[in-house]
C-alpha cells in the first residue's frame, strides 16, 4: 500500500514542473534507480544535468563540497555570475565561508535552546487544535499545518506576530515561484528579467527586501539586541560583518526555508493518517513511537525535493565521466524511497529505526539548520493531535505544489471526530 502514487510513465520530464504537480514522479526516480543511476538529463531551459538517484550516492558525494560545490547555486537554473552573486545565501556558499555565517545563528537553532520551546510549542498547537475542532472539516495544510511553523519563526527570529500572516504569503510565493496558487509571476510561464537579481527571480523579494530594512531599523532605534536577526549581523572573529545584500538574502532564507520544511511534513502526516488509519492509533498508544515518528514523517514528505551542486573536478561515477563545472542534481525524494535503503519505502512505518532519510540534507556541511525545530515542532503537533482526535478521513481529493523543487501538500480537505 502507498500513501500516494504518482500517476507517471517511468519517463517524467524531471525538468518540468508540472511532472510534479500530483506529487514526485516515483515511477521514474525508481527506474533510474534500477536502470541509470548518474543519468545525464537535458535540460530546455539551460545546460544539462547529471541526476542522481540512489540513496548511497547521493549520501557520500553530498558530504564531498570539494567534489560537488555550492558555489553556483543549488537549483538547475542557470545564473550569470552577477545573478548569483546577487541572489546567494550561506546555503550557496562552501566552507569556510558557510561555516562562518552558520556558526553566527547555529546556537539559535541548538538542540538545548530549542528543545526550551517545548511547551511553548504544545500550547501554540492546543490553540491550532481548539480552532480546528469546533469546524471539524477544513483544508489541513491551511487550518493545522500552515500556523504552527509560522508563529515559531515569529518567535526565534523576533519578527511582530501581526506580521507573520503576511511574511509567510510572501515567503510562499517567493519559494513556490512556479505555483499559481502562490504566485503572480510564474517562474516558467512569463518574463521575469525585471527581478532576476531578487531571490528565485520574484518580485516578493523585492518586498521582503524592503521589510528587512525597515525591521532592523526600528529594532536598532529601540536598541533590540534578540534574535537570530541580531546574531547574524555581527562581525566574526576577523571583525568582518554581512553586507546588506547577504542581510536580505538570509531574512528571505528564513521567511521561506524556516516555514515550509515543518508546514509540508506536518501536511504529510496528515495525509498519511487519513490513507493508513493504524498510524493514528500507533500515535495514541504513544511510548517509544515518538522517538521515531517525527523522522519518518519527515522522510515521507521529503519537502526539499532536490539541491543542485557543481562538480568542483573531474570525477567518474557509474561508469560516466562528471566533468568540473557540471551541474548535479541530488535528488533527495529518490533518495527517500530507495528500497536498498529502506525497507517498504513507500508505505509510512512510525517506528522505522534507523531512518537514514535525507530530507535534513545530512551527512554534509549544508545540513538543515532547523533540524532540531522541525523535530519538536513534529512530535509536539502529533502528540498534541493524536490526544485529542479519535479519527480523520479525507473529504476530497489533495494537490501538491506544482515545483519540482519544493515538495508538498498544498490542500487536504480533512474531516477530524474528536476524542
Amino acid at each position: 500500500m502507498t500513501v500516494w502514487t504518482p500517476a507517471d510513465d517511468g519517463y517524467a520530464d524531471l525538468t518540468s514542473h508540472d511532472s510534479f504537480a500530483a506529487g514526485a514522479p516515483h515511477n521514474t526516480f525508481a527506474r533510474l534507480r534500477r536502470e541509470d543511476p548518474c543519468a545525464w538529463t537535458e535540460y530546455p531551459g539551460g545546460a544539462g544535468f547529471w541526476s542522481l538517484t540512489r540513496h548511497a550516492d547521493i549520501s557520500a558525494l553530498n558530504r564531498d563540497y570539494r567534489k560537488l560545490s555550492s558555489a553556483r547555486g543549488i537549483r538547475m537554473e542557470d545564473q550569470t555570475e552577477e545573478e548569483y552573486l546577487a541572489r546567494r545565501t550561506f546555503q550557496e556558499t562552501d566552507p569556510p565561508e558557510h561555516t562562518r555565517v552558520r556558526m553566527k545563528v547555529a546556537r539559535a537553532f541548538s538542540r538545548p535552546v530549542v528543545n526550551a520551546f517545548e511547551a511553548e510549542i504544545a500550547r501554540i498547537c492546543d490553540e491550532i487544535l481548539d480552532e480546528a475542532l469546533e469546524r471539524r472539516e477544513f483544508d489541513a495544510t491551511r487550518v493545522l499545518a500552515r500556523p504552527l511553523p509560522m508563529r515559531m519563526l515569529g518567535r526565534i527570529v523576533g519578527l511582530p506576530e501581526a506580521d507573520l500572516p503576511w511574511l509567510v504569503e510572501k515567503g510562499d510565493a517567493l519559494i513556490a515561484n512556479t505555483d499559481p496558487d502562490f504566485t503572480t509571476h510564474v517562474l516558467d510561464r512569463m518574463e521575469t528579467d525585471e527581478y532576476r537579481l531578487m531571490p528565485f527571480n520574484s518580485p516578493a523579494g523585492v518586498e521582503l527586501y524592503d521589510y528587512a530594512e525597515r525591521l532592523m531599523a526600528e529594532k536598532a532605534k529601540a536598541g533590540d539586541e534578540t534574535g537570530v536577526l541580531h546574531l547574524i549581523t555581527q562581525p566574526d572573529e576577523t571583525g568582518a560583518r554581512i553586507t546588506e545584500r547577504e542581510f536580505r538574502n538570509f531574512f528571505c532564507l528564513l521567511v521561506a526555508a524556516g516555514n515550509d520544511t515543518t508546514r509540508y511534513s506536518i501536511a504529510a502526516g496528515l495525509l498519511a493518517l487519513a490513507e493508513q488509519p493504524e498510524l493514528l492509533g500507533q500515535l495514541r498508544e504513544g511510548g517509544a513511537i515518538w522517538e521515531t515518528m517525527a523522522d519518518e514523517v519527515i522522510r515521507w514528505a521529503t519537502p526539499a525535493i532536490y539541491f543542485r551542486r557543481t562538480a568542483g573536478e573531474d570525477f567518474e561515477l557509474h561508469g560516466k565521466r562528471i566533468r568540473k563545472g557540471d551541474k548535479v542534481l541530488l535528488w533527495f525524494a529518490s533518495a527517500n524511497r530507495d528500497e536498498a535503503a529502506f525497507a517498504d519505502p513507500f508505505r509510512v512505518d512510525l517506528r522505522r529505526d534507523p531512518n537514514p532519510h535525507l530530507s535534513f540534507g545530512q551527512g554534509g556541511p549544508h545540513i538543515c539548520l532547523g533540524i532540531w525545530l522541525a523535530r519538536l515542532e513534529v512530535r509536539v503537533f502529533f502528540q498534541r493531535f493524536a490526544a485529542r482526535v479519535k479519527a480523520v478521513e479525507r473529504t476530497g481529493p489533495h494537490a501538491f505544489l506544482r515545483s519540482n523543487f519544493v515538495g508538498g501538500v498544498k490542500s487536504l480537505p480533512l474531516r477530524v471526530t474528536p476524542a
